[in-house]
């Protein structure tokens, strides 16, 4: 008997990925594993004028955000929990430098000052600081309730530590609830780490949570790890050249994604349903659709609490995200936004959220939720009505900023450093219509290549391209510099004055965006055309969270692998038998296509009948089992002809971890550039964390 089967090569595709990650498969030959951090130009004159402008619109007397966010501080983090993410952003002081956009960096302060365990009420604290989102605990009768528990298995871990060791009471009560709030791993990648201190910690998820973590982060988490190194800028080192921020916090911590099923969804069928976890009655309402395609919010009446999870937080989330994900309903959001205040905001005295500090008091409380509601519908109504009359989605974007009410404007918890206005209309506009906008011209394109050759060809021949390229530079209009110069790049990755030119481009409109994601994404397509990929973006497609998929989606993991040329030469069906669970599916090689079904019984006439147990695929996930124990012991077993067992290697392709975004350097511009883009890391000067941006 064959020791590779079916299963196995499952396995083994789907821990590729997490596998290259920690051994730096897939990575630039040339990726730098020294202390030197790379650090960007200057701002040029252009972009210094174009932020001090900026900053002429921003209504600085209001500190409401800050004086929040310092509330309540029980505890600031001890060196070792601040090491996971508060070091790295200790260069955040009181100046804003002339690379950041001023609006940006008042965000960064804000999330800066993040740093500790807080109090919410009696009986709810938050851990802010140590990752993307916060760790909230709420008190239950016997122990505590953990609400979200960050990205990692060591946050999470690290984050809950101290917690425990300094809230006020109930230091050795036991952790017996967990909530993932949706489907975005920084909700859910620590948990792990939670149940590691507490095994019997019941888990508590949203509606369809699984299925839908594993829509994004798995099926297309290749693709999706890759453009998420660009919009956090994992990367880069912070500084006042690189990332400054995350927008939700100042940035991710690192480590492990973890996830631990979920004993009960919440009920998506019914719009509310009351859940008392160890005595504590929650109002679960299902979110779904707004901020993740699986989302709730929650109500406490007993402590009049609003959770409201990531459908609100202070500044403007993405209506569509741009590290890739499925498109969200602004007007959901908005009327999701609308339920919370019609339901609770009457009587509701306290919000607290998965990002940013707490509200206290119903006036703010229901000021803060209609702000937010009315910024979601903005953004919906106003697409409609600009794409209504014709304009087109590449317009879009810069004609609703036109529209914004003074009052949305001037409130800064709606401003656009998650999300834009700019991309979040045009997510509206494809949600609706889609890519194409009717122009003929646009229908059809030619693919990236070829267009960027006639592009070039048109232009004169790329000298000519580069010769008006740096006269706008040097007047500061970036934007059609970067549009022509790509073209120019893509044509000829060797031409090495325009990627010079491109990466500066790129770096000044990076400098220049009030969108962290925006920045993130200009200065990571500037650092690699200077010194090509670099390592540390995290998996979402972690073993962990793997070993807790359902045969289902594995199988359709493993479709999507399948070279579709090299496949339409062979064919076969077998069962695939899973007796732990009591599933039966049937899988089929056809037409180049890897297809599964359920089934209630094996059928007959299949080549083969796999039987081998769901938790056995989970040990196999986790290198706790080798195959050939499983052989050997008979727990997996094989009927029938195996010859399906050399097919599958022959006609699947792994994935590229680290495909091109941008056109990469050759080696020898990589060695040139490090001198000048490579330097050891600047001291860093540790501000006072509670003196903000007033």
């Amino acid at each position: 008997m064959k020791i590779s089967t079916i299963t196995a090569i499952i396995i083994s595709s789907l821990s590729w990925q997490a596998l290259a990650n920690s051994h730096g498969a897939g990575q630039d030959e040339h990726a730098l594993t020294t202390s030197f951090m790379y650090q960007g130009k200057p701002a040029t004159a252009a972009t210094k004028a174009y932020n001090q402008a900026f900053a002429q619109g921003l209504n600085f007397e209001d500190n409401q955000a800050f004086i929040e966010g310092r509330a309540q501080l029980i505890a600031p983090l001890d060196a070792a929990t601040s090491a996971l993410l508060a070091d790295a952003y200790q260069f955040i002081g009181d100046t804003v430098p002339d690379t950041i956009n001023p609006s940006l960096y008042r965000q960064a302060q804000m999330n800066n000052e993040a740093y500790g365990l807080y109090q919410v009420n009696d009986k709810i604290f938050q851990i802010r600081g140590t990752d993307l989102a916060n760790m909230s605990l709420v008190r239950s009768d016997h122990g505590w309730i953990v609400f979200d528990p960050l990205t990692t298995r060591e946050a999470a871990k690290a984050s809950l530590a101290f917690a425990l060791k300094h809230l006020p009471y109930g230091n050795n009560d036991p952790v017996v609830g967990m909530v993932y709030s949706h489907s975005h791993a920084d909700h859910f990648g620590g948990s792990r780490g939670v149940q590691d201190m507490f095994p019997d910690v019941t888990v508590y998820g949203s509606a369809d949570i699984t299925k839908e973590m594993v829509d994004e982060n798995v099926l297309a988490g290749n693709v999706m790890s890759r453009r998420t190194s660009y919009q956090y800028g994992a990367t880069m080192v912070p500084s006042d050249t690189t990332i400054v921020d995350a927008a939700l916090s100042n940035g991710i911590a690192k480590g492990e994604i973890t996830y631990v099923l979920p004993d009960h969804e919440v009920n998506q069928q019914d719009k509310f349903e009351v859940v008392t976890i160890d005595g504590l009655e929650v109002i679960f309402m299902d979110a779904s659709g707004t901020e993740a395609v699986s989302e709730s919010v929650a109500y406490i009446p007993s402590l009049k609490t609003i959770w409201a999870a990531e459908v609100t937080y202070k500044g403007m989330h993405n209506v569509y995200t741009l590290r890739g994900a499925k498109v969200r309903d602004a007007l959901k959001w908005s009327k999701e936004i609308n339920n919370m205040l019609q339901q609770w905001g009457g009587e509701a005295q306290f919000l607290f959220s998965a990002h940013s500090s707490p509200i206290w008091g119903n006036d703010d409380i229901v000021d803060f939720l209609k702000l937010q509601r009315d910024n979601y519908g903005f953004v919906h109504n106003q697409s409609l009505r600009l794409a209504n009359n014709g304009v087109v989605l590449q317009d879009i974007g810069w004609e609703i900023e036109k529209v914004l009410p003074k009052s949305i404007k001037d409130a800064w918890h709606t401003n656009g450093y998650h999300g834009t206005y700019s991309h979040n209309a045009r997510a509206v506009y494809n949600m609706y219509l889609g890519f194409f906008d009717m122009n003929p011209a646009n229908l059809n394109p030619l693919p990236t290549q070829a267009e960027a050759a006639k592009f070039v060809e048109y232009m004169g021949g790329a000298d000519a391209v580069l010769t008006r390229a740096k006269a706008d530079f040097a007047k500061g209009e970036y934007h059609f510099v970067a549009t022509a110069l790509n073209k120019v790049v893509t044509h000829n990755p060797s031409n090495n004055d325009a990627r010079s030119l491109l990466a500066d481009t790129y770096e000044q409109l990076g400098y220049q965006a009030e969108g962290a994601g925006w920045r993130n994404i200009y200065l990571s397509g500037a650092q690699e055309l200077r010194i090509g990929r670099q390592p540390g973006a995290l998996k979402s497609a972690s073993a962990d969270v793997i070993s807790e998929m359902p045969i289902s989606s594995l199988l359709d993991f493993l479709a999507i692998q399948i070279d579709s040329i090299k496949a339409q030469d062979y064919q076969f069906e077998i069962n695939l038998v899973l007796p732990d669970t009591g599933e039966i599916y049937v899988v089929e090689l056809a037409n180049g296509n890897l297809s599964n079904a359920k089934i209630a019984k094996p059928k007959a006439n299949v080549d083969a009948t796999l039987t081998i147990h769901q938790a056995d695929i989970v040990k196999l996930n986790l290198k706790q089992i080798t195959l050939t124990e499983l052989l050997k012991s008979k727990a997996a077993t094989i009927k029938g002809d195996d010859a399906f067992l050399t097919i599958i290697p022959k006609v699947m392709v792994p994935f590229d971890p680290a495909f091109e975004i941008v056109p990469l350097p050759s080696g020898e511009v990589i060695e040139a550039n490090r001198a000048k883009f490579m330097q050891p890391p600047k001291p860093i000067a540790h501000n006072n964390r509670l003196h903000g941006h007033d």
